[in-house]
C-alpha cells in the first residue's frame, strides 16, 4: 500500500551489514541496537545487493505488512519475502531506507515503510538477482545473552 511522504528530510541509517560467502548463494549478516534494527539492517543488506543504494532516491513510500506467524524466524522469514516482493512485482520499488513501525514479538508480525523508488535499469545498476529467501542455516541472536542483536540469512541467488 502506497502511503504519502510526510517529509523530504530522510535520515539514511548507517550501514550496520556485511555479505558473507556462501557455496552458490550469499549470506547476510546484519546486527543493530535492537532486534528491530537488525531486521531493518537485513532487508537494507538483501537491497545492497540487488544495486547500489547511493543512486537510490526516497520518491515514494509504501507499507508492508506481514501475517502473523508463530516464530522469530518465519517473522525474519516473512519480512523479506515481503520486501522481495515489492521489488519483483508492481511497484518494483528498490529501497532506500526501511522503517520499522509496529514490531510485535508476541502475535510476530511487522509493518513496516519502504522509502525508494521504482527500480530503473537507466538509473540504477543491476547487482545480483535475489530470487529466494531461505531458512536454510537461518540464525537470529538477541540481546542480553548475546553481544549484539543479530541475524543471518542465506538468499538464493
Amino acid at each position: 500500500m502506497e502511503i504519502s511522504l510526510e517529509t523530504t528530510d530522510h535520515v539514511v541509517p548507517e550501514v550496520k551489514y556485511e555479505y558473507l560467502d556462501h557455496t552458490a548463494d550469499v549470506q547476510l549478516h546484519a546486527w543493530g541496537e535492537t532486534l528491530q534494527e537488525a531486521f531493518e539492517q537485513c532487508g537494507m543488506a538483501m537491497f545492497g545487493y540487488m544495486t547500489e543504494l547511493p543512486k537510490v532516491e526516497i520518491q515514494k513510500c509504501y507499507q508492508i505488512v506481514t501475517d502473523p506467524t508463530d516464530d522469530l524466524e518465519n517473522l525474519l522469514y516473512r519480512f523479506l519475502d515481503e520486501l522481495l516482493f515489492l521489488f519483483s512485482a508492481e511497484p518494483f520499488l528498490i529501497c532506500k531506507k526501511l522503517e520499522i513501525t509496529r514490531f510485535d514479538l508476541e502475535q510476530f508480525t511487522i509493518e513496516c515503510n519502504c522509502y525508494g523508488e521504482e527500480f530503473d535499469l537507466a538509473k540504477h545498476p543491476q547487482g545480483t538477482e535475489v530470487k529466494a529467501i531461505t531458512y536454510s542455516a537461518m540464525q537470529i541472536y538477541q540481546k542480553p545473552e548475546h553481544e549484539k542483536n543479530e541475524v543471518f540469512v542465506i538468499i538464493d541467488i
